[in-house]
């Protein structure tokens, strides 16, 4: 594949694996914060304001630092550090007796778990081209070349 294209593709798999952490936290969390947080609180989940908020940053860093490929590991860290704690309080099929919303909670649980080795994925392999990372590297390694010539 040429780099170019494969470059493209990367940049848009990148923006549309992220649109739905970016839009969860501006478009429903941060204007909805009291109701968010009040949802948290019956689910069970600890301290949930401190955590909504925690959850936002989470959001909103993680995605932007993979739209970027700007230290993509880490936010794909701290997504994956999101998606497990919301899979665990917020899609638990395991505890519901009701046919239709135990499937409908597995159905998101099976999807942040695709999400999940989304992150995995990029926390192994990066975001490859057309990223910062990757033009960082590049040129710390024309740097190196450049003064392995001049000895």
């Amino acid at each position: 594949m040429p780099r170019t294209l494969q470059g493209i593709l990367a940049v848009l798999g990148r923006v549309l694996l992220c649109t739905i952490f970016f839009t969860a936290a501006v478009g429903n969390k941060i204007p909805n914060f009291q109701a968010v947080a009040g949802y948290m609180a019956k689910e069970g989940v600890p301290a949930p304001q401190v955590m909504l908020a925690g959850a936002i940053v989470f959001l909103i860093v993680g995605s932007i630092s993979i739209v970027l490929g700007y230290k993509a590991r880490i936010g794909a860290f701290l997504l994956l550090v999101f998606l497990a704690l919301a899979t665990y309080f917020f899609h638990d099929f395991w505890t519901l007796s009701d046919p239709q919303a135990r499937q409908e909670q597995m159905i998101q649980f099976m999807k942040n778990l695709g999400l999940m080795g989304a992150m995995l994925i990029v926390i192994a392999n990066g975001t490859g081209p057309m990223s910062l990372d990757r033009r960082r590297a590049d040129v710390g390694k024309k740097a190196l070349a450049t003064v392995g010539a001049t000895r």
